[in-house]
């Protein structure tokens, strides 16, 4: 979590008596991480956060896996995944491991016929398309083309979108999404070398509180399930909440980008950090400038992980024919690099328009079957003359 936050009322001491103005106590919650010994939030509700009426029968969204192994250089073609209306059915994994799911989506209507809760991994939303409002008890977030949406576990959360036309880039991280320890000191603050800052970082705002009884329906997904349950409350009811276990965001376009006066490695593109993999924003920069710079990046073996690339916006320099949506996988094991003739073509060029999320993981990826459906079976010959 970036930096501490505080919305509404709270008390003036942790576990202390806090009473509504008709004298009944407010109903104090803490959400912890890695037991209690990681970041957390207390919270204080209108109404115990325990009100549950009933619970309708789960059912099963795993990834079905088409792929388990694999070493073959893959593209995917994510604009011919086909917009659904209902959020959630939307989501479609394509590349997964037992650290991290991949997947694409392309909502037509907003999340508020229900909530939604995933209780097991954080998820870190791009946006590729389209615009609204992240709705959570913590506040609201308006996000727009560009933004990260990090969407800690346990976060109950609605998106209000503006429009039908929306894309979204979804990795669900088993692991805590933490910013990367090398861009920050020892209090936690972004140092000035990071490619972003505090400053970029977008927290909740305008809390709203709900103090609301009825019927409310959260979709909470554990293990590959969802259970539909039924609380009695309504689940945005905070009055105020303090701590360091929120949503928030961050736009691509407020990464700087660290260039050299010779190639840079991906690592100096990198966003957030996990124990299992990186992701990485690569952004609109200035090429390298020693005069004999070759700017386009060199082949490269990735022995020990996979590379993902998912493609935004603007011109690839070391690619052909890219298009807006298109996954690649580059599977560790195999040397890839900048297809023929982008070599030659780079060198004296002077900047990039290029927009694109890196994902390295550290163990392999399997494609699910929903992958094969968007796959271009002779992408792996394209570094052919």
């Amino acid at each position: 979590m970036p930096i501490y936050h505080q919305l509404g009322k709270i008390p003036q001491k942790r576990h202390t008596v806090f009473r509504k103005p008709n004298g009944e106590l407010y109903s104090e919650e803490l959400v912890s991480t890695h037991g209690f010994s990681s970041a957390y939030a207390l919270v204080y509700h209108c109404h115990p956060p325990t009100l549950v009426k009933q619970i309708h029968e789960p059912y099963d969204v795993s990834p079905r896996i088409a792929r388990e192994k694999h070493l073959k250089h893959t593209s995917l073609k994510g604009f011919q995944v086909k917009p659904k209306d209902d959020y959630l059915e939307s989501r479609v994994p394509v590349l997964v491991n037992n650290d991290l799911h991949i997947s694409l989506a392309a909502p037509r209507e907003s999340l508020t016929a229900y909530f939604y809760k995933n209780s097991q991994a954080d998820e870190v939303i791009f946006v590729h398309e389209g615009s609204g409002v992240l709705k959570t008890g913590y506040g609201n977030i308006r996000f727009g083309y560009g933004d990260y949406l990090i969407i800690p576990r346990g976060v109950i959360y609605q998106l209000h979108f503006d429009g039908p036309d929306n894309r979204l880039f979804i990795t669900e991280s088993f692991e805590p999404i933490r910013t990367p320890k090398r861009y920050r000191n020892e209090y936690g603050q972004l140092m000035e070398h990071s490619p972003y800052c505090e400053r970029d970082i977008r927290k909740p705002v305008d809390l709203e509180t709900h103090d609301e009884f009825g019927d409310f329906e959260v979709r909470i997904k554990k293990q590959g399930l969802i259970y539909p349950y039924v609380y009695g409350s309504h689940p945005f009811d905070f009055v105020g909440w303090d701590g360091y276990h929120y949503p928030w965001a961050i736009s691509i376009h407020d990464f700087m980008p660290i260039t050299g006066k010779l190639h840079q490695p991906p690592p100096v593109h990198q966003m957030f950090e996990t124990n299992a993999f990186v992701l990485c924003s690569f952004c609109p920069r200035l090429y390298d400038y020693h005069p004999e710079a070759v700017p386009a990046p060199y082949n490269h073996s990735n022995v020990d992980s996979d590379e993902v690339l998912y493609y935004v916006d603007g011109d690839f320099m070391s690619r052909k024919s890219v298009e807006r949506g298109q996954i690649t996988l580059h599977p560790g094991g195999i040397p890839h690099g900048p297809h023929p003739g982008t070599v030659e073509k780079s060198i004296g060029q002077k900047g990039t328009e290029e927009l694109a999320v890196m994902i390295d993981p550290f163990r392999p990826l399997m494609l699910t079957e929903e992958a094969l459906q968007i796959e271009d079976p002779d992408y792996y010959k394209s570094w052919m003359s």
